[in-house]
C-alpha cells in the first residue's frame, strides 16, 4: 500500500500538471499572441492555474470536504501561493536573463522548483 503522504504527492503532481497546462496555456495566449509582458502574462497563467489547484487539491488530494474551514483553507493557500509566484517570477528571472536559457525552458524550470514548495506548504500546514 502507498503511504498517505506518497499518495498525496502522486494526486498533487498529477493535479499540479493540469495546472501546469493551464499557466503554460494561458502565458502563451498572453505572451506570444496577445504580446502582453512576459512577466505580467506569468503571473496571470499562473494565478488561473493557482484556483484551479485550489478546487482540485482541496477535494481531491487533501479530501477536505469541511465548508466550515473553507474560507481560512483559501486565505492559507492563496499566501503560499504568493510566495509560490514569488518564488516563480524569480526564477523564471534567474534562468532567462542570467543563466540565458529560453523563456519557456526557464518557466519549466521554475515550476518544478515552485512544486515543491506548494506541496509541502500545503501538506504541513494548510490541509492537515
Amino acid at each position: 500500500m502507498i503511504p498517505s503522504m506518497l499518495l498525496r504527492l502522486i494526486k498533487f503532481g498529477l493535479v499540479g500538471a493540469t495546472g501546469v497546462c493551464i499557466d503554460f496555456g494561458i502565458t502563451w495566449l498572453l505572451k506570444e499572441k496577445l504580446r502582453i509582458n512576459k512577466f505580467v502574462a506569468n503571473t496571470c497563467g499562473f494565478t488561473v492555474a493557482v484556483g484551479n489547484g485550489y478546487v482540485l487539491n482541496r477535494y481531491w488530494t487533501f479530501q477536505k470536504h469541511n465548508d466550515a474551514t473553507f474560507q481560512a483553507d483559501l486565505v492559507r493557500f492563496l499566501c503560499f501561493s504568493l510566495v509560490g509566484l514569488i518564488l516563480n517570477n524569480l526564477l523564471v528571472w534567474y534562468f532567462n536573463e542570467k543563466v540565458q536559457f529560453k523563456f519557456y525552458i526557464s518557466k519549466g524550470l521554475a515550476v518544478v522548483c515552485v512544486f515543491f514548495w506548494n506541496f509541502f506548504s500545503n501538506f504541513f500546514f494548510n490541509f492537515k
